[in-house]
């Protein structure tokens, strides 16, 4: 196993790494900005580098830094967490150009499944379902486009291929808008992501957001654990996240699952992977894979009891998976609760110093976060503090866990978005598993760009 890992990322996800990591008797490095040089996982691990000032494009995304701070602490192997550079293939690239182990998908994997085009193009072949579209980037041709929207039928949706995090998309809901929206998505793209090739898609009315967790090694195997319901989002950012998805049967579950199983197998996928697919009339439509460990693993986690963080890592060394499929049980339901330092309705971030820390527990209750007492919230980055993931036997019994939980956390100095999970708990629509991906900011009286 390796001796040595650098954690290029920061915050919960860093601590997370580092705990799989002396589970697995392997010393951790971890790099920090300026800003973070107080962090728990800044003192928890073996050796620390400050890789540069607080914004990140000076830090976590400065490549060159990462990589020497790898090569002055002898390490072996690089986990880019989520975000930041992990879904990057340059990096990932010169990560193994230098002579460190990537701990993800080969660049070439990235790139592939990273370009939305070429990533639908592939999972069509791979029998994956997908919502249907053009074929490939629209092409400049007025009356063609005109064409390609009537055979998709009205309404339909404009997508940076490049794109990502809910940048680089708009809904057309009549011929008349449809040219001059595809100009303005064409000119977004190419200022956001450097690249101008937009496609189309069907727009689904009410669709969930379902996704389905994948592990594959490299030496041609490949699992599924199983789904989870990422419904609950606010401008296309995930607010809370749950596992197994409700009212999806076990059938249903199985097929999706094995053609993403054997999708990583084609494309030769190494790592864990996120197939997220919208959800409507009991059809399943690929949208995109994350080529990348997710917030959200730790309630694939709670059902399956795998650890998904130390499994990346043995794949990385060149382990085979030591699971197969019939050895993944599906037991219970989990929730996880994405708390952020921001206001609970106008989610206008709240960086500052936490005054006063209390973390729930109790049965069935787990805390992913790198915040403390005193701990100072930097205003540089993503304002999620932490996770609070609850586990029942059924989901009425992990949603009465999470309420309580949240009842029980303190977290003063900053605001924090916990009054709006307690109100989500609380909400019959969510209780009764009927949330669209549009469900929150409905109710909230906000709109999607």
């Amino acid at each position: 196993m390796f001796d040595k890992i650098l954690i290029a990322n920061r915050g919960e996800i860093a601590l997370r790494i580092q705990r799989a990591c002396r589970e697995l008797g392997i010393k951790t490095v971890a790099v920090h900005s300026e800003a973070d040089k107080e962090a728990k996982y800044v003192k928890l691990a073996d050796e620390s580098v400050c890789i540069g000032p607080a914004p990140s494009s000076q830090s976590y995304l400065n490549i060159p830094a990462v990589i020497s701070a790898a090569e002055v602490t002898d390490a072996e192997a690089i986990h880019p967490g989520y975000g930041f550079l992990s879904e990057n293939a340059d990096f990932a690239e010169r990560v193994e150009q230098s002579g460190f182990v990537f701990i993800g998908p080969r660049a070439e994997t990235i790139r592939l499944m990273g370009d939305k085009v070429s990533a639908k193009d592939t999972m069509k072949k791979a029998g994956v379902p997908c919502v249907p579209g053009s074929d490939g980037a629209l092409p400049d041709d007025p009356a063609e486009l005109v064409r390609i929207a009537k055979s998709i039928g009205y309404p339909v949706i404009i997508k940076a291929a490049g794109g990502g995090g809910g940048r680089g998309m708009r809904v057309v809901h009549t011929e008349a808008a449809l040219i001059n929206s595809v100009n303005m998505t064409k000119a977004e793209a190419q200022a956001a992501f450097g690249n101008p090739v937009v496609y189309m898609e069907k727009f689904l009315e009410q669709p969930r957001h379902i996704e389905i967790q994948v592990m594959a090694d490299q030496h041609g195997n490949a699992i599924y654990l199983g789904e989870r319901d990422c419904s609950m989002q606010r401008r296309h950012q995930k607010v809370l996240e749950e596992a197994p998805a409700p009212g999806i049967s076990t059938r249903l579950r199985d097929k999706i699952g094995q053609r993403c199983a054997d999708a990583c197998k084609r494309i030769k996928y190494r790592g864990a992977g996120t197939f997220e697919f919208l959800y409507e009339n009991n059809e399943f439509y690929f949208i995109e894979m994350n080529t990348r460990v997710q917030v959200e693993h730790p309630v694939t986690e709670m059902i399956t009891g795998v650890d998904i963080v130390q499994e990346q890592i043995r794949v990385a060394y060149g382990e085979k998976l030591r699971l197969r499929q019939k050895d993944i049980q599906f037991r219970g339901h989990a929730i996880e609760c994405r708390i952020n330092a921001e206001d609970p309705y106008t989610f206008v971030p709240s960086p500052g110093r936490i005054s006063t820390f209390h973390m729930p527990g109790g049965p069935g209750i787990r805390v992913d976060t790198h915040a403390y007492q005193n701990y100072m919230v930097p205003p540089h980055y993503d304002s999620m503090i932490g996770k609070l993931i609850a586990y029942g036997d059924t989901r009425e019994q992990a949603i009465a866990r999470m309420d309580i939980a949240l009842s029980e956390m303190v977290v003063e100095g900053i605001k924090t978005n916990v009054p709006l999970h307690r109100d989500l708990m609380n909400d019959a629509a969510f209780q009764l598993g009927e949330t669209s991906i549009h469900y929150l900011e409905n109710k909230l009286g906000i709109h999607s760009k």
